[in-house]
């Protein structure tokens, strides 16, 4: 998915986190114990010894079998010592590395286990560890709504139902920004396939400004997500330029023949929008210095949720109001920023972006002007 820009990439990051630090916690160290490899190593063998029912297995036993696998996996040939091995039974047994393996001893001398079907790698899922999956799988249905995530819709279910019947229902804790009417998710999936699979799209396209669609060949590059929209970017059949195209625009999607597919072989796209708020840039664009100075009332927010990763104090003065510079391409997407925040922000530089600011501002204070009207403070 390294071609894939998601703005979802931590919430995914999320779920998969808290599932894997939850099932793997009997095979990992996660507890202040700091387990080692090594350590786990030699819980694996002693348990896959303990699984064979019909041996017996004496202390001796599982001190032999435990120093040939560190030989064979590790090169490890200086031996473990009974201490060793003792205490690992003895953590096991125990609830903290989450086993609670039921380990006994038989005629003092044969070590086995209780339950003869149990493992470590199928130790029952506790309550807490249960509900911080039933956490991870909020955000799944979340992500789920994703045409890109439908194969895992069937999962999803399955994994629902069974956590129902083992768990008191409970409230989410987590609400993540949705819009179920958005436009144009379906064609992620056969978008990212052809990105990934190196093939061309003929793609039929409506733009806002167009009264008629228009149907090209593509050679797609990067899915990327901004505000909730998603975009394509690529380039036309025998073009160099890039070309950004709104998914909720795109009325069909074709795949063509993999032989006419032109590679991406001159562009990174990290690099290429690092300097971009949003995703509108031509290759001639670069990122100039902005310098903005924000009212008290909003400097924190600006502080803690900033623009832009380059995002720099300048200045902080007496009255609580800051002096921010940004350096970015000067599109449509920075102009809605500035603009969402009103008469409380203020451009200092560069002089074209801040008569460009003046003039929307202008054109949007005479649709409510009204002669004598008053203004409320």
């Amino acid at each position: 998915m390294n071609k894939m820009k998601l703005t979802f990439t931590t919430q995914i990051n999320c779920v998969v986190n808290i599932i894997s630090l939850t099932l793997n916690k009997r095979k990992e160290n996660t507890n202040a114990m700091s387990t080692n490899k090594l350590a786990l190593i030699r819980y694996k063998i002693i348990d896959q010894c303990l699984q064979q029912k019909h041996r017996k297995w004496t202390l001796e036993d599982l001190i032999e079998k435990v120093s040939e696998g560190l030989y064979e996996l590790e090169g490890i040939h200086s031996g473990i010592s009974k201490r060793t091995i003792q205490g690992d039974i003895q953590l096991m047994r125990s609830n903290k590395l989450g086993y609670n393996a039921p380990i006994v001893v038989k005629d003092r001398r044969y070590y086995r286990y209780e339950d003869p079907d149990y493992s470590i790698n199928n130790s029952p899922i506790s309550n807490m560890d249960m509900q911080k999956i039933k956490d991870a799988l909020d955000l799944l249905k979340h992500l789920n709504g994703f045409s890109f995530f439908e194969e895992m819709s069937d999962m999803i279910i399955r994994l629902d139902n069974r956590l129902n019947s083992s768990q008191k229902d409970g409230k989410s804790i987590v609400q993540m920004e949705a819009n179920p009417l958005l436009k144009g998710l379906k064609w992620i999936t056969p978008l990212y396939q052809a990105i990934k699979e190196e093939t061309p799209v003929l793609i039929k396209y409506k733009s806002f400004r167009s009264k008629h669609e228009s149907s090209e060949v593509y050679n797609p590059y990067l899915l990327k997500e901004f505000r909730n929209r998603w975009f394509l970017i690529a380039r036309k059949k025998n073009e160099n330029s890039l070309i950004t195209l709104a998914l909720d625009r795109i009325k069909e999607v074709d795949e063509m023949s993999k032989a006419g597919y032109q590679p991406n072989e001159d562009i990174d796209f990290d690099r290429y929008f690092s300097d971009t708020i949003g995703v509108t840039k031509s290759a001639k664009d670069r990122g100039q210095k902005v310098i903005l100075e924000v009212d008290a009332s909003n400097a924190p927010y600006v502080e803690t949720k900033p623009f832009h990763a380059s995002q720099q104090l300048l200045k902080k003065n007496d009255d609580g109001s800051i002096k921010i510079r940004i350096d970015v391409v000067l599109n449509l997407e920075l102009e809605r920023e500035i603009l969402g925040f009103g008469e409380c922000i203020k451009v200092i530089q560069p002089k074209s972006l801040e008569r460009r600011i003046s003039y929307r501002l202008f054109k949007a204070t005479k649709q409510y002007f009204e002669i004598n009207r008053i203004y409320p403070e």
